[in-house]
């Protein structure tokens, strides 16, 4: 079956019916080619991150082949904490709300030592924001709804059944050898986007390698389904050393269809054959729930934390995203986000590179934006890592001391490390920025991403975040001046005249003045800001973000 012929039911489907979707095999025309057909753009990998990349090409114009050696979607719910910037850059990608209609939000955790509560922390305590800070969604419901939007755009090629098995790196572009059903064929490529995977066979092909620590402890995923409603509300709750799995720790979460994803610690010798089986996962679970609970396995498996990445995420015409440019532990859920954040950062530069706008100049930032942002994903997933599976004495003695002091300190809580949770790198070393020249409060400096505010826009609710151009955003509170409608790919948005801040939230949060203006990249990072602008500044720090002026 022809994948745009699926039926848009099949993706409003219950989880089974969603995973049991088949998109099977389509024959291209480039199999038939007497020489490799060109591409601009070719992306390996259907996941979360390979559809983001490809559905944000598309809107902005481009067309995008994307190659994938399954033909189903994944199958356990895998990755199911999404952050509030993931579900922003969806948004704008068209798929946001149905994430959120279908995802449990949450802001709330919980963190217990034995069977007592040592404190809860919010992790969105202020009102004002269109998202909340997570929503938990099985990633083959993510994936589904991603898949039916990048259906619904003409320059979207999705190649299900094609395997890529090798690849040629050249200074124009790759040359892919490709595994069908029908044999093999070669297809050309301008640009490649590697989005396949932790084991990502694209690196492997190249002779590229990630590189870090590997945790000696492992750890089981089991989601089960319950019969009936359970007690738990709807919070992340993390326990050190409970009475139901002494010595180790849980994690437990809601998702959809009451389904519960569990983590539990097993230790370094555990068998990770012997724990997924069902026999030895049922005890473990029902000391969780208690005896009576009635639940079914919905999906297991046994992980070991890894924290990897590989030195350069861009080699020539080739560049990595997502977990197969780096990797890191599940707590604190820094794996998908960041990856839905790598396919953001790349979208539209490759967008410009390709249209004639900027050079090459530009996306080489991709590298190192993304590279440090993984480095801070990865320090803190490390110490998150360090501090839940303490591997000395020492470290344990210091851990179940800052715990016993959290229950009563504040001071302690904040080196409590039961994961730190996904936010958005601020982008503090991007040549992409330019320097402050006037004094501002808060966080939004440039290379952080804009925070979300309400506005009203003719009398109707909307989100500043909404409001925001494809390309560059000059962001002005109040008239902006003559000179700023001229500036190239560059929309104009005044505060006060095209939208009202009735809440003067956004001027709160920008540390806005009558005059102010910010200048905002088309991945939502705000590149320049000024109390008092110049077109000749403001022309500056346009060159500056789009890698013409470096």
């Amino acid at each position: 079956m022809n994948p745009r012929d699926i039926p848009t039911e099949a993706f409003h489907a219950s989880g089974p019916e969603v995973q049991a979707i088949d998109f099977g095999y389509v024959h291209s025309p480039d199999q038939d080619s007497a020489q490799p057909a060109r591409h601009p753009i070719v992306i390996i990998g259907a996941g979360p991150v390979g559809l983001s990349l490809a559905i944000d090409l598309a809107q902005r114009g481009q067309r995008v082949v994307v190659l994938d050696n399954d033909h189903k979607l994944s199958i356990g719910s895998r990755a199911i904490c999404f952050a509030k910037r993931t579900l922003e850059i969806w948004d704008r990608l068209g798929v946001g709300q149905r994430m959120v209609d279908k995802g449990v939000s949450w802001n709330l955790g919980k963190v217990f030592l034995k069977d007592e509560q040592l404190y809860e922390f919010n992790l969105l305590p202020e009102q004002g924001h269109e998202r909340p800070a997570f929503i938990n969604l099985q990633q083959y419901y993510a994936e589904a709804y991603l898949v039916e939007r990048a259906l619904q755009l003409p320059g979207i090629d999705i190649r299900w059944h094609n395997k890529v098995t090798t690849v040629a790196s050249r200074e124009d572009g790759a040359l892919l050898g490709i595994e069908t059903p029908e044999g093999s064929y070669q297809i050309d490529a301008q640009w490649l986007v590697a989005c396949d995977g932790s084991r990502s066979p694209t690196r492997q092909m190249l002779g590229l390698e990630s590189k870090g620590r590997i945790f000696q402890d492992r750890f089981l995923i089991a989601d089960v389904k319950l019969a009936g409603d359970a007690d738990f509300p709807t919070e992340r709750w993390f326990w050190f050393d409970p009475p139901f799995h002494p010595n180790q720790s849980v994690l437990l979460h809601r998702q959809p269809d009451n389904v519960w994803r569990i983590d539990f610690q097993l230790g370094w010798d555990a068998d990770p054959e012997e724990e997924k089986k069902p026999e030895n996962i049922l005890p473990r679970v029902k000391a969780l729930l208690g005896a009576d609970a009635q639940f079914e396995l919905d999906w297991a498996s046994v992980y070991t934390f890894a924290c990897l990445r590989m030195d350069q995420f861009v080699h020539g015409r080739v560049v990595f995203a997502g977990d197969s440019a780096h990797g890191v532990s599940p707590f604190g859920a820094r794996g998908a986000n960041s990856g839905v954040q790598d396919a953001e950062n790349l979208a539209w530069k490759l967008d410009w590179v390709l249209k004639g706008r900027a050079g090459t100049a530009l996306l080489a930032t991709y590298g190192p934006e993304r590279e440090y942002a993984a480095d801070e994903n990865l320090c803190n997933s490390t110490r998150a890592t360090d501090f839940i599976t303490p591997k000395s004495e020492v470290s344990r003695l210091f851990r179940d001391a800052a715990l016993h002091l959290a229950r009563d300190h504040a001071f302690a809580r904040r080196i409590v490390n039961s994961g730190r949770l996904s936010v958005p790198a601020t982008l503090h070393t991007s040549p992409l920025n330019t320097p402050d020249t006037d004094t501002f409060v808060g966080t939004q400096v440039p290379g952080a991403v804009l925070l979300d505010a309400p506005l009203t826009k003719q009398g109707q609710p909307t989100w500043l975040l909404r409001e925001l151009g494809p390309e560059f955003t000059l962001l002005v509170f109040g008239p902006a001046p003559t000179w700023a409608g001229a500036l190239p790919h560059v929309r104009v948005l005044q505060i006060g005249l095209d939208v009202i801040d009735a809440q003067a939230l956004a001027a709160q949060r920008l540390d806005a003045l009558p005059g102010t203006a910010y200048l905002v990249r088309p991945d939502q990072h705000v590149c320049a800001r000024w109390h008092a602008p110049t077109e000749a500044a403001v022309r500056a720090a346009l060159a500056r973000a789009t890698a013409t002026v470096l």
